[in-house]
């Protein structure tokens, strides 16, 4: 939402530019993102590490990145727990692409996190609404029915 302002509310003010700014820059970080991997990995390749260090490496990347894709998913249609938030940090960290991909796809749809904020929204708004909504009349001096 950090580059939606209020736009995402009734889907103006450049909403649609905005989103495809965005899906364009993220696509854009993971294409970075993959081709620093490549030149990490290509970096144990010259280091002489030895197959098991560099396959170790790849899995790690592709497990974290899983579960990292797995979390910013769930993450922008329900609030994540913040003490399971702290401890998931480093794997969130080391999956960045899984993040990142999640974010692009999800641009693709929506501003990320929209439709969580949607529902906060309309929820605040009903209750507003039911609370300054006033009374017609006194209650105790109505006519009984029937």
């Amino acid at each position: 939402m950090r580059f939606f302002g209020t736009t995402w509310l009734n889907h103006d003010g450049n909403y649609t530019a905005r989103r495809v700014t965005v899906s364009i820059g993220s696509l854009a970080a993971v294409a970075a993102s993959c081709l620093v991997l490549r030149l990490a990995y290509e970096g144990l390749q010259l280091a002489a590490v030895g197959g098991f260090v560099s396959i170790t490496v790849v899995v790690m990347f592709a497990v974290c990145s899983a579960l990292a894709f797995g979390h910013t998913w769930g993450s922008f249609t329900r609030r994540p727990d913040p003490d399971r938030q702290s401890t998931l940090r480093g794997l969130l960290t080391i999956g960045f692409i899984g993040s990142l991909a999640a974010y692009f796809l999800r641009s693709l749809k929506e501003a990320p996190g929209e439709s969580l904020h949607r529902r906060t929204y309309e929820t605040a708004l009903a209750q507003y609404t039911r609370r300054t909504t006033k009374r017609t009349g006194n209650p105790a001096k109505r006519r009984p029915r029937g």
